[in-house]
């Protein structure tokens, strides 16, 4: 199984972003999908997840101003920034947990490579 994000980029103060990630492999379902961030010099911290019932958390930074969204039969997961702030300047990792495949269930994390979101003016 491996997670590819795409969408990250250089944005101006109050604009928006849509990240994108795809869940790669001989995959069958998976139970929770989320994105997280980690800025320079600090840990990662969670930005949103869902659940494979449509289920979703936000941190609160980012509750009004952010959507998670998911197809579980494409195993994709998004998240849409709008009203960016400089302080969400991070690089954005895509994360699942709980993936049947091949007859397995794995409760180990996956994480994709991370995507670099710059919100500067």
């Amino acid at each position: 199984v491996q997670l590819q994000a795409s969408g990250g980029g250089s944005v101006q103060p109050g604009g928006s972003l849509r990240l994108s990630c795809a869940a790669l492999g001989s995959i069958f379902s998976i139970n929770i999908m989320g994105w997280y961030r980690q800025a320079p010099g600090k840990q990662r911290e969670l930005v949103a997840t869902t659940t494979s019932s449509g289920r979703t958390n936000y941190a609160d930074s980012m509750k009004g101003r952010f959507t998670i969204s998911r197809d579980n039969a494409k195993n994709t997961l998004h998240l849409q920034m709008n009203s960016l702030k400089p302080e969400d300047t991070a690089v954005y990792y895509c994360n699942a947990r709980g993936i049947s495949s091949g007859g397995n269930y794995y409760t180990r994390d996956y994480w994709g490579q991370g995507t670099l979101v710059t919100v500067s003016s």
